[in-house]
């Protein structure tokens, strides 16, 4: 359903929504390396995605959002999300955060505080003025655990 003009269309409507979000771990102390960051990607990707794995089936069904974009550092990650408009961004960030928290949790030992590895706070910004080039370059310019920059 997605166009060359980044707009996408449904029956009734024609929206561009595109949503900057960054997750902050509760341990704040280098929680996450680049095999995690690997795993969040791949994680963050399927639930957004409309097509997914069966995991997480009925969360992408919801959903129908977009991973546009994704990086982060070792104690936060930065995700751009396009996302249709009947989506409630609370909603979908609370998916997001559920799902990864417990798949990483079942591949990697996780230094977490109390059982919890988000932060129950998060950052959420329209991106609706911004190019997309430009919010992407900003997300890919994120240090990577264990990479120089």
């Amino acid at each position: 359903m997605r166009h060359n003009d980044d707009y996408r269309r449904g029956r009734h409507v024609v929206s561009a929504l595109n949503v900057h979000l960054v997750f902050v771990t509760k341990y704040r102390r280098g929680v996450l390396n680049g095999d995690h960051l690997d795993t969040l990607r791949g994680v963050f990707a399927s639930v957004c995605a409309s097509v997914c794995a069966s995991v997480c089936a009925s969360v992408c069904a919801d959903f129908g959002a977009e991973l546009v974009e994704m990086d982060g550092e070792d104690d936060h990650v930065h995700l751009l999300v396009t996302y249709p408009p009947h989506v409630a961004i609370a909603r979908l960030v609370n998916s997001l955060k559920g799902v990864s928290a417990r798949r990483l949790r079942q591949n990697y030992r996780i230094r977490t505080h109390r059982e919890h590895l988000w932060s129950p706070s998060y950052f959420a910004a329209s991106a609706g003025g911004a190019p997309l080039e430009v919010l992407k370059q900003y997300i890919r310019q994120q240090r990577t655990p264990g990479q120089p920059g």
